[in-house]
């Protein structure tokens, strides 16, 4: 019998995929569990995996082309089966864009897109449904769009040569580029929106002394055996110790409860081709210096290759983001909800500084920590960051 290949939840956040790559080709014998492509996710590049025994029949979805989860992309059977019912499924429409704007003679989306439009005399538009989408949301009426599919119909690359209405289409070479939106960069403005909306977020910013860490740090590197340490990894294991003191900001907010930790699962805000991702360090509040700087950099160089498996970026209770290495000095952080905490690191400076009453020249960095008023309340942020603050500026502390 028959097997149907179809769009899996390949991440737990996952709506739709790409498949970016065929490993097998039709005709290829292929058994349950061998790989059969690769599929770009909102986090990753994942495999996707036969399930069942037999013979690729039918390639669906070529590469390049994004479905929706549980969309129909290929066809396992016998060399001899009657494949020919999977090609009528009614659950599926007849074609899907590529990512050329054309489209698949026989690829599937699945159904739940932008409602089809109708013409002023009553008559349905013929047109895809990535084309409904993007109509709908440029606000472009599809009736008055010229249709370069087959028999008229308006694919991708029609609604994108409309004019955005009520403005005139901007005309000359170099007057704008149109990027489609990666995998990754869908998930980070459905998340933004799902933060900075329903959470009511509130911001604490402290300066710290780094003296002591800057020559802790010194010390560290200049031992022969181990990793080198970076100054994330010290603000990392602080944060995490810290967290351990102050639980009620290590927590989730549940809609009618809130969860609060016992154990850190640290998220660690990574830049990546075309977006972020934040892989996490589990149980970090256990893990030495030497262990947390050892398992950045693993994350983070997988983060970028795409290479994370979803248990490496799911599951964090707090959140540090560091952009000091681009000379930033302070910013805001996103809380990544159900998360009621973010730390935003800034760049270590030198600043003038009064200490005994004289002005001296000291190592000073800015942190922010961004708090969900449902969970956190300004004093138990404060407390908090008096003890990260507190632990930095005395880095023994972290070992005592």
């Amino acid at each position: 019998m028959a097997t149907k290949v179809v769009m899996e939840a390949l991440s737990p956040t996952m709506e739709e995929g790409q498949v970016t790559k065929w490993l097998k080709s039709e005709g290829d014998k292929v058994a349950s569990g061998d790989t059969l492509a690769e599929v770009e996710t909102d986090k990753a590049v994942m495999e996707l995996v036969a399930r069942g025994d037999g013979v690729l029949r039918k390639i669906v979805v070529p590469e390049g082309t994004t479905v929706e989860v549980g969309s129909l992309v290929a066809v396992i059977g016998a060399e001899d089966e009657d494949i020919s019912s999977f090609a009528v499924d009614t659950a599926i429409p007849a074609a899907v864009e590529s990512s050329d704007g054309g489209a698949a003679d026989a690829a599937a989306v699945p159904t739940g897109a932008a409602p089809a439009a109708v013409s002023g005399d009553g008559d349905r538009v013929k047109a895809s449904p990535v084309a409904r989408r993007m109509a709908s949301e440029r606000g472009i009426d599809l009736a008055a769009v010229h249709g370069s599919g087959p028999g008229g119909r308006v694919v991708k690359r029609d609604v994108e040569g409309a004019p955005p209405p009520p403005a005139a289409a901007i005309t000359g070479p170099g007057g704008f580029e149109d990027v489609p939106l990666t995998q990754i960069r869908k998930t980070i403005a459905r998340r933004l929106a799902q933060s900075t909306g329903p959470v009511p977020h509130f911001f604490l910013t402290t300066e710290i002394d780094m003296e002591r860490a800057v020559e802790a740090r010194a010390a560290l590197n200049a031992l022969e055996e181990g990793p080198r340490v970076s100054y994330n990894d010290i603000v990392l294991k602080v944060v995490a110790a810290a967290l351990l003191q102050h639980r009620a900001c290590n927590a989730w907010w549940q809609g009618d409860h809130i969860r609060y930790f016992n154990e850190v699962h640290l998220g660690v805000a990574v830049a990546v081709k075309g977006g972020l991702i934040t892989p996490v360090i589990r149980n970090a509040h256990l893990k030495t210096l030497r262990q947390i700087a050892v398992e950045v950099r693993d994350l983070a160089g997988r983060a970028r290759e795409k290479r994370l498996q979803p248990d490496e970026y799911t599951g964090s209770t707090f959140t540090v983001s560091n952009l000091g290495m681009f000379d930033i000095d302070q910013f805001t952080g996103v809380i990544n909800p159900p998360e009621a905490g973010l730390l935003a690191v800034g760049s270590i400076v030198e600043k003038p500084a009064v200490e005994d009453g004289r002005v001296v020249i000291r190592k000073r960095m800015r942190v922010t920590m961004s708090c969900d008023h449902r969970v956190i309340d300004g004093a138990t942020g404060a407390q908090y960051l008096q003890t990260v603050r507190r632990m930095l500026e005395n880095p023994l502390a972290i070992v005592w």
